[in-house]
């Protein structure tokens, strides 16, 4: 059986409903990304979105690997660099804000990405993650559709469901800041038919909220606290003296104060 005209992620990105997907999180990172404030913001792949339009950090960039950095990246004019997100080209707590646009779901160890995006980061840096739910009826057609060798997403992506995210980042000592689920239309293939259903839009919102078929997650690093290790040795606090009653003891300062007879 043929391949369907998008079987890979770039291609099904050109889709119709790959730039539906992509322009709702356009509009979800303008509104994260708006509010984040330091010096260095980094996006790591899908250059076919600039995800820090809305960003004013004076150093942005765009992480790249080997095939897109021959390619035309639409709308970055800052600097990119050439890298992998299992290693990341960056010291120890230098990076403000990370970006990680649908990278978890095609990286062969996500959580290797994360444990790298938690060493890079600042205390309160920064980490916003994109990717496809898999509780919502792109999901659902997802797992049918392989079962007939006929995917609707990119067959090469392992979709991870945002709960599973949340223990990753919890592991790693992120606190999650907000988040957002959208893209209720059903799962077509076709311009025209997907233009037909805005209108699920809002009462997806309404009605099914946690059923949209992308979400976009924001966490902050926090600053990991002090550990006591080993037992601690009990202290025994001595007995207090016991006091003499107040009046008793004034009444022997006023008796001693007496004239002799």
């Amino acid at each position: 059986m043929p391949a369907p005209p998008w079987s890979s992620w770039e291609k099904w990105l050109q889709s119709p409903p790959g730039q539906y997907v992509l322009a709702w999180e356009q509009k979800c990172f303008n509104q994260i990304v708006a509010d984040v404030f330091g010096f260095y913001a980094v996006q790591v792949g899908l250059p076919q979105m600039n995800t820090l339009t809305e960003n004013r950090m004076p150093l942005q960039a765009l992480l790249v690997d080997a095939n897109d950095r021959q390619k035309e990246v639409k709308g970055f004019h800052w600097h990119q660099i050439e890298g992998n997100a299992n290693e990341l080209p960056f010291a120890s707590e230098t990076i403000d804000l990370l970006v990680l646009p649908h990278v978890l779901e095609f990286a062969a160890d996500p959580h290797q990405v994360l444990r790298e995006a938690e060493r890079v980061l600042r205390p309160e840096g920064r980490l916003i993650i994109s990717g496809f739910n898999p509780a919502s009826l792109w999901g659902m057609r997802q797992y049918l559709s392989r079962l007939i060798g006929s995917p609707y997403l990119p067959r090469d992506g392992q979709f991870i469901g945002l709960l599973r995210i949340k223990d990753w980042l919890q592991l790693l000592n992120f606190s999650l800041d907000r988040g957002h689920f959208g893209c209720y239309k059903l799962p077509l293939n076709g311009e025209s038919g997907m233009a037909r259903m805005d209108f699920l839009e809002p009462a997806g919102n309404r009605w099914w909220p946690i059923f949209g078929a992308v979400f976009v997650v924001s966490a902050i690093k926090r600053q990991q606290g002090i550990r006591l290790i080993g037992q601690v040795q009990g202290l025994r606090i001595p007995a207090m003296t016991q006091l003499s009653p107040a009046t008793e003891s004034r009444q022997n300062a006023v008796n001693s104060q007496d004239p002799v007879n």
